[in-house]
């Protein structure tokens, strides 16, 4: 059961764009065209949950016992940044049309504050491994479901007949706050 409010807490309750305001760079970089937010949000799952199963054992094996967990954000800023490149020649090779739809934001994954984020809330908490990775993977899903949810509202916003003054990014922003809000109306669940 604790493995299961960890997955829900971080998925909803405590989302990492949301609640944690992280990520934001690409939250409103890419959520413009579906294709782009499903690939963005498939390859955070990856490199959030891989980084997460990499940079937890690494911390608490390597790191902790030597005295030297101070260099734990160089590292696991090291092994982002491998995963992203690792991600990123995964998604030339198997879709051209994708990696040149997420354009820079692809790269920008490797800076992403919610998968640097993750790594470093896993290691800050006394979390056994199982519920790191849970964490993660609720994080990670809950950055996707948030994601495409702004990006379908935003989809529909930019057809419909939005006053001058708030078409882009300030009805982007209003929108974000709104679901900012609702998401904070869970948080008495778990």
């Amino acid at each position: 059961m604790d493995l299961l409010a960890i997955l829900v807490s971080s998925l909803l309750i405590n989302n990492i764009v949301l609640m944690q305001f992280l990520g934001l760079c690409s939250f409103f970089g890419v959520s413009t065209k579906m294709k782009s937010v499903i690939g963005m949000s498939l390859a955070v799952i990856v490199v959030i949950f891989l980084s997460a199963a990499i940079t937890y054992p690494i911390y608490h094996s390597i790191l902790e016992p030597n005295g030297i967990e101070y260099i734990n954000t160089i590292a696991f800023i090291l092994i982002i940044a491998a995963l992203v490149q690792l991600t990123e020649l995964v998604i030339k090779k198997v879709s051209k049309s994708l990696y040149k739809a997420l354009g820079v934001y692809l790269p920008l994954i490797a800076t992403n504050c919610a998968v640097l984020g993750v790594a470093l809330t896993n290691v800050a908490t006394e979390t056994t491994y199982p519920e790191a990775l849970v964490y993660a993977l609720g994080s990670a899903l809950g950055y996707s479901l948030v994601i495409i949810a702004f990006a379908g509202i935003r989809i529909k916003l930019n057809a419909a007949n939005t006053p001058k003054a708030l078409k882009g990014m300030p009805i982007a922003l209003i929108t974000a706050s709104l679901m900012a809000l609702a998401f904070m109306g869970l948080a008495g669940i778990i």
